[in-house]
């Protein structure tokens, strides 16, 4: 997380207000540290147990599981992967996509 929330830092002007979900690293002693280390710079927001509707990711996963593996199955795990990197490689370059993922109205709270 250091060396991701550190490139973050370095593009934001104002505080960085990070949507988490439940996962265990997301509770894990070593983020509550960092957490608290960067208290003036960041600020984690979780998300309610069971409540994938309301997570942004899990519009992209859709995106993926329809776009890049639904439109040309897979025919082995090497496929799958390319298929997958390839997908979300040139979703890296239309940020109108993904902004427009934070349209759906369980995740506008994140926009």
């Amino acid at each position: 997380m250091r060396g991701q929330a550190q490139r973050l830092f370095k593009r934001a002007t104002r505080k960085i207000y990070l949507i988490v979900d439940g996962h265990p690293v997301h509770r894990s002693v070593a983020i509550k540290q960092f957490v608290a280390e960067y208290a003036d710079r960041l600020c984690l927001i979780r998300l309610p147990g069971y409540c994938s509707e309301l997570n942004p990711d899990e519009l992209l996963n859709q995106d993926v599981k329809t776009n890049a593996l639904g439109k040309s199955r897979p025919t082995n795990k090497a496929d799958m992967i390319r298929n997958v990197r390839s997908h979300l490689h040139r979703r890296q370059k239309e940020p109108n996509v993904i902004r427009n993922l934070f349209n759906e109205k369980h995740v506008r709270y994140a926009a």
